[in-house]
């Protein structure tokens, strides 16, 4: 029964982001996966798009700056080129035409040198034999009961790092699995589901020599077929190291006011990295992404508008608002805070770490000055991370521990902790991230507020980055209209015009408040700011027939 009502919920989100998205039926680019999914920095690459491209060329947007693609001669071919001095990390492309745009797709951009997967290699008799043990593998599990086979030279006493990116960041349909065999064929370490259904693995040479890093997959959604799964969708990329590989930053979290410096923690992390300063934050941002010379892969850390301690939090009660790193040291464990609590001032508590791709299944209690528990909650989903509200009934010191549902603990069982006091804030959101405008016409686009912890101020919709020739105006409330949800609408005189532009809610004299509308990317758990209009007067293609019942 369940299902059944997410599937019914499914197509009829489908049928309604169509109809804002696409209202005339014309026909879109639609990038199905790319290969290779992502480049070395400073490198040019050409990249095979799979999709659906009625019209050839295409155009294609890029998030951010320092990558640019060009449409090559054959139809599906992109031509990616990746500037020396751009920021290691996901970036999203666009297919787009004179007709309209098509969803966004991810791609990586990495500081290490980059091969591709070559067949035959399934025997790991004989692998694909690598030249360097630090370098990036593009590689497809392309037919079922593929198996993917690199041979890596080890010294006794190296750590060669494997990290497989599938799943979670391209949305290849694939729950992958390394293994590391010797070369006699026995299979020394393996792991699967380090992040999500993405594997990862350390593995400490025991002596000189050559060995195989081996890569199959199973698909996402579990089936019935009992062998090793693989289709052109199974794209992957696979990163080998013996150098330093990132794992999170310590602390997680740095106050805007005073952002650094911080540890990189990880495998093989060179000396430099122990304490690297900051660079200024951009007006704006949430978080740093930090990428160190030496590391294979960059960092996030956070940037909170309060105070935010590391491991060693203030030793008396802390007031709220703040936000503190901290760890499950030992299985069974909790670490303990003390916040200062006022009667009937309620709070706020956020414990998070699945989410930055750590193990800490959190469990929150709180307990007052006698250590009598008076509030507890854990996730609400598997894998996810943990809130509780409660209000202080009186005031004085209260104790917050954060434990693991499972009762896990050890090096990466890390979190970060908020205590924060409830205050008025909105969030915008729309229903799809590409509107067609025809030509003398327009397209009503409804903004939609959250409004949290009692907000009520209006709120001014204003758009950033229209392209020329392109209008907004924002539409006056009729009759009982909801007061959350304010409505646009954009406007052309002619065609052949298009590109990307945000949706920004002001609050009069509080700059603070200013935020970005964002919608959904589909096929993703991410949603963009980056939305897209086409201005068109391509005629209607006829939707495909109804099958009988």
């Amino acid at each position: 029964m369940m299902k059944c009502i997410r599937l019914f919920f499914c197509v009829g989100l489908c049928v309604l982001c169509d109809s804002v998205v696409n209202p005339s039926f014309a026909a879109q680019p639609a990038i199905t996966y790319l290969y290779p999914a992502g480049a070395q920095r400073g490198t040019a690459t050409e990249v095979t798009a799979a999709g659906t491209f009625e019209k050839w060329p295409v155009k294609v947007w890029a998030s951010g700056t320092g990558v640019t693609v060009e449409p090559g001669k054959d139809k599906g071919k992109l031509s990616v080129r990746v500037a020396a001095d751009a920021a290691p990390g996901v970036y999203w492309l666009r297919p787009h035409t004179d007709d309209g745009a098509g969803g966004l797709r991810p791609f990586v951009v990495g500081v290490l040198p980059e091969v591709a997967e070559k067949e035959p290699n399934d025997d790991p008799a004989k692998p694909q034999i690598l030249d360097s043990s630090s370098v990036v593998v593009n590689g497809q599990l392309a037919k079922t009961g593929d198996v993917d086979c690199f041979a890596v030279s080890l010294k006794k006493g190296q750590t060669l790092v494997a990290s497989l990116e599938a799943n979670r960041t391209l949305r290849s349909p694939m729950d992958g699995v390394l293994q590391v065999v010797s070369a006699d064929g026995f299979v020394l370490t393996r792991n699967n589901d380090f992040h999500g259904l993405d594997p990862q693995l350390a593995f400490t040479a025991p002596k000189d020599g050559r060995y195989i890093v081996r890569v199959f997959a199973f698909p996402a959604s579990p089936d019935a077929s009992i062998h090793f799964a693989g289709a052109e969708t199974y794209v992957y990329r696979l990163t080998l190291t013996t150098g330093g590989f990132a794992d999170h930053p310590l602390p997680l979290a740095v106050s805007r006011a005073d952002p650094g410096p911080v540890e990189v923690v990880g495998w093989n992390i060179p000396d430099a990295a122990r304490k690297v300063p900051l660079p200024a934050p951009v007006v704006g941002d949430d978080s740093l992404q930090l990428s160190v010379p030496g590391v294979a892969n960059p960092v996030r850390v956070r940037l909170e508008p309060h105070p935010a301690w590391g491991v060693v939090p203030p030793p008396k009660p802390a007031p709220p608002p703040f936000s503190v790193t901290g760890g499950v040291e030992k299985p069974g464990g909790a670490a303990e805070y003390l916040v200062a609590g006022r009667k009937g001032v309620p709070l706020t508590v956020q414990v998070e770490s699945r989410s930055l791709g750590l193990f800490v299944n959190p469990v929150v209690r709180v307990l007052d000055a006698g250590q009598k528990p008076i509030a507890r909650s854990e996730p609400a989903k598997l894998h996810g991370d943990t809130t509780l509200s409660f209000i202080p009934p009186a005031d004085g010191p209260y104790t917050v521990a954060v434990g693991d549902l499972y009762g896990g603990g050890g090096a990466r069982f890390v979190f970060l902790l908020r205590v924060l006091t409830p205050e008025p804030d909105y969030d915008l959101s729309v229903a799809a991230d590409r509107f067609t405008v025809p030509p003398g016409k327009s397209v009503d686009i409804p903004v939609k507020i959250a409004r949290r912890d009692g907000f009520a101020l209006p709120v001014e919709i204003t758009a950033e980055g229209l392209p020329e020739g392109v209008k907004l105006e924002v539409k006056p409330p009729a009759g009982k209209a909801d007061p959350n949800t304010v409505t646009v609408a954009l406007t052309a005189d002619k065609p052949g015009i298009s590109g990307a532009f945000r949706l920004v809610g002001r609050v009069k004299d509080q700059p603070r408040l200013t935020r970005s509308a964002r919608a959904a990317v589909p096929d993703f758990e991410e949603a963009t700011a980056d939305l897209w209009v086409t201005v068109s007067d391509a005629p209607a293609a006829q939707p495909p027939p109804k099958k009988k019942k």
